[in-house]
Order: C-alpha cells, then structure tokens, then sequence
C-alpha cells in the first residue's frame, strides 16, 4: 500500500475505535433512560439490593412520621392516664417500624408497588422527553416518583396504619426526578442522543469495514487491529462508567449515611453498561481471532489446512450457518429495534465478507487438499512413530555375538575350536534387516507422496532422498 492508503487505513481503525467506546453510552442512555421495561426491570434489581432497600425503608419511616403528628393522634385514641404514654409509645413505635420496614419491602406486594410506581413514573417521563404528551409541560411542571402507596403499605404491615395512614397528605413520600426548569434541557439531549444510538453504532463498524477493504494484501492485519480496538473500547467504556459514578454519586449525594445506597444505586442502573461494553469485547475478540486465522503464522496456516477441504465441498452449509447464527441471536437480543436490526446486519456482511476471502486463500494454499490425506498422514506419522520406537529392541534382538581376534598368527580365536579354514582379512558384511528396509522404503513413498501434492520442492525431494540414501549406506 502506498503511504497514504496506510494512514488512512489506520486513521478509520482509530476512528472506528473511538466511534464505539461513545455509542457504548449512547445505547445504554437509549435503552436505560427512554425503555420502560428496561428501566421497571432494573428498579426490581435496585429493590432487590440490600443497602438500597434500608436507605429505602428509612425514609418511607421518616415519611410517615414527617407528614403525622404520630404522638398527637395516639394521645387522642389512647383512654384516660395512659394519654401521658403517647410519647414513649411513639418512640417506641418509630423504632418498630424502622425494625419491620426493611421487612416489609421484601414482599412481593411490596415490590410490584414498587415497580408499578417506577413504570409509571417512567411512562411520564419518557412522554415529557419526547413530547408526545402533555401531562407535565416545562413551564410548571415536575417529573416524580410517586411513593404514597409503597408508604401505606408500609404503615399498614407496620402496625401504624388505618387513621394515621388516611391522614397522609396526597405529597407525601414523592421524589422528583426532574424539575420544570431542566426538563427543557433534558428533552434536547434525549432528542440528539435518541439518534445519536444508531448513527454511532452504524458508523463504527462502516469505519472497520472501510479500514478492512482498503488493507488489501495486509488486511489481516487491519482485522486485528478492529478487534484490538473493539476490546480497548470496551475496557475504556468500563473504566469511564467507574470514574464517572464517583463524580455522580459525589455531586448528588451530600449525606454519608446515604452515599452506600447511592453508589449501590449507580452499580445496578449502570449494570446495562457493563452489559453493552462485555458485548463490544466479544465482538472485538471475534474480529481478532479472524484476523489471526489469516494470518501467515504456522499455527494458523495449519487451521486453513484443516478446514480448507469445508470452506471448498462445503461451501453452501457454511454461509447457510452463518445465516442460523445470526437469526439466533437477533431472535434472542433482549431490544429488536431499528438500530439491533442495522448493526446485526452490517456485522453479518463483513463475517461473510470474511468467510468469502479466507475461502479464497485456502483453495490458493491448498487446491486439492481432502480429509482423507489429512488422516492419512496423520496414520503415517503414528506408524512411522511406532516403526522407529520399535527399532532398537529388533536391533538388540538381531545383535550379533562377540568375535575376538586371534593373539598371533594362526592362532585359534578365544573360547572356539581351531577352524580348518584359512582366516581370511575380510570383516564380515552383516545384512540390513528387512523392518529397516521397509521403514526406509516406507519413508521414501512418502517423500514422493509430498512431492507430489507440492508440499515440498524438487530441490527439497532431491536432498532428502540423498540423505536418507545415504543414512542407509552407511548402516551396511
């Protein structure tokens, strides 16, 4: 590639990378902030947590006492002298019910309360942010958590409830979410971000895909690099989600005893983030593995090697599996919107984009290459293995009995009777075997047999035939 082509090729990977650690926050704010479902199902998981459900039953307590003189409305039930108790008996009552408040939110009433109070509060919300209605307008109007029903519940499993629970003002235990002022402010930035979800994540992998078609001749190289960059967004957007919830939790929350509650709160909702984020490294490990399997590495060349005779025979079962993958996992995407749809599909693109060109390469490396010479070399080699482990117990078995040279001239050999023969100056020629024979023969039909299939060269034939010759003539 010439210069240019390079640093553009480069200038997309580090655009494409960067493209994806922003559309990570986009599409959790998309899907977190502006799904109902969504947002009810992480309300369940925020009720479910410990920490959030004491800080929670804390301030129902401190709700119902706030907005009920408790202590006048028991001096004015209790009969005669035990009037003068009614301060006591509201302390100790106060007590009882931050006992059993925590308790109580553990029931399943007291959790679809809960969830019934968050849906509808996030069914205004999102009608205010995307002004589809007009329950709450942006110049006298609040978004809030209506919890009155949540705290009824609560006075009445308590034992506080009946009178004192009718007595509750219809304000009370309500938590806003969005002042009048700022829901001006909030519907721009949901309008900019509602787009800002499928613009980020379309461009990302159009910036990969670019990258990839320019390579050329290096564009396993530039997968690789995809995938390294995906993985780096992803770990970037994890460490920023952490940064960022000890600013959040820091500007919002100015009161020690709640800040374990609200950096619990900030985990949970969040969670959707490392969700997305986790998805995004997965998909960066797969464009790496791709851009590996191309490459000229031995150990990769070997995995062409293997599935080549497939990519080739098999060609049709291949993309039709593709095709059941990616069905598969659009079918079972928690969200099937516009943007899921798009992004699926681009990626399905480039991974047939990437079969069709590693289809290409293996049948330039290896025409004619099937899986019945795959085995049959590999039974070769265990025989072969066996052959030469086998080798040196024959050859101990064949051994051939000492012989001493005579002291003098004439004179008989040690430990035998005097031959009748003249000796004679001539060592004697000890045979071959015939298992080393047929090894060797067996090595050279399948030094043919490479020859032939191209895996080695005349030259390299030439040399090794000499060699295992020549190896031979010298054990005769």
């Amino acid at each position: 590639m010439s210069r240019a082509r390079r640093r553009t090729v480069k200038a997309l990977v580090a655009l494409g990378s960067v493209l994806a650690f922003l559309s990570v926050f986009a599409i959790w704010v998309e899907r977190q902030g502006l799904n109902t479902g969504d947002w009810v199902s992480t309300s369940g998981r925020l009720l479910e947590n410990s920490t959030i459900r004491k800080a929670l039953a804390n301030y129902l307590v401190d709700q119902l006492y706030e907005n009920v003189d408790v202590q006048k409305e028991l001096k004015e039930i209790l009969p005669g002298e035990t009037k003068q108790f009614s301060g006591p008996l509201s302390g100790g009552l106060r007590q009882v019910a931050g006992d059993g408040a925590e308790k109580v939110l553990e029931t399943s009433t007291a959790q679809g309360l809960w969830e019934k109070a968050n849906r509808s509060t996030h069914e205004q919300l999102v009608e205010v942010l995307e002004e589809k209605g007009d329950t709450v307008s942006t110049e006298n109007g609040e978004v809030k958590l209506n919890l009155g029903a949540l705290l009824t519940n609560l006075a009445d499993q308590v034992g506080v409830g009946g009178t004192l629970a009718e007595k509750l003002p219809p304000d009370a235990a309500q938590i806003r979410i969005l002042r009048s002022d700022q829901l001006k402010t909030a519907q721009n930035i949901t309008t900019a971000v509602k787009g800002l979800a499928l613009v980020l994540s379309i461009l990302t992998f159009l910036c990969f895909a670019g990258a990839i078609y320019l390579a050329r001749d290096s564009r396993w190289v530039t997968v690789l690099s995809c995938g390294i960059g995906l993985v780096a967004a992803g770990f970037a957007a994890i460490v920023a989600r952490h940064v960022a919830g000890g600013i959040v939790v820091g500007q919002l929350v100015t009161e020690d005893s709640i800040r374990p509650a609200a950096n619990a709160a900030w985990s949970i909702g969040t969670s959707l983030m490392i969700s997305i984020a986790t998805t995004l490294i997965v998909v960066g490990v797969l464009f790496a593995i791709a851009g590996w399997l191309a490459s000229p590495t031995g150990a990769a060349r070997s995995v062409r090697r293997f599935f080549a005779p497939a990519l080739r025979d098999w060609a049709p079962w291949v993309y039709a599996g593709l095709a059941i993958v990616v069905c598969l996992y659009f079918l079972s995407a928690p969200t099937q919107g516009l943007r899921s749809f798009l992004t699926t599909l681009i990626v399905a693109g480039m991974a047939a984009f990437g079969i069709h060109e590693l289809r290409k390469q293996t049948a330039e490396e290896f025409p004619d290459v099937t899986y019945g010479d795959y085995f049959g070399r590999t039974r070769e080699r265990v025989v072969g293995a066996v052959r030469e482990a086998n080798i040196p117990e024959r050859a101990a078995k064949l051994r051939l009995p000492e012989v001493r040279r005579p002291a003098g001239p004439g004179a008989p050999e040690t430990g035998k009777a005097p031959s009748s023969e003249p000796p004679t100056a001539e060592a004697p020629t000890v045979a071959m075997p015939a298992d080393s024979e047929d090894a060797r023969l067996a090595r050279l039909e399948r030094l043919g047999s490479l020859r032939e299939k191209g895996i080695l060269t005349d030259e390299e034939f030439a040399a090794e035939k000499a060699r295992l010759l020549g190896g031979g003539d010298a054990a005769t």
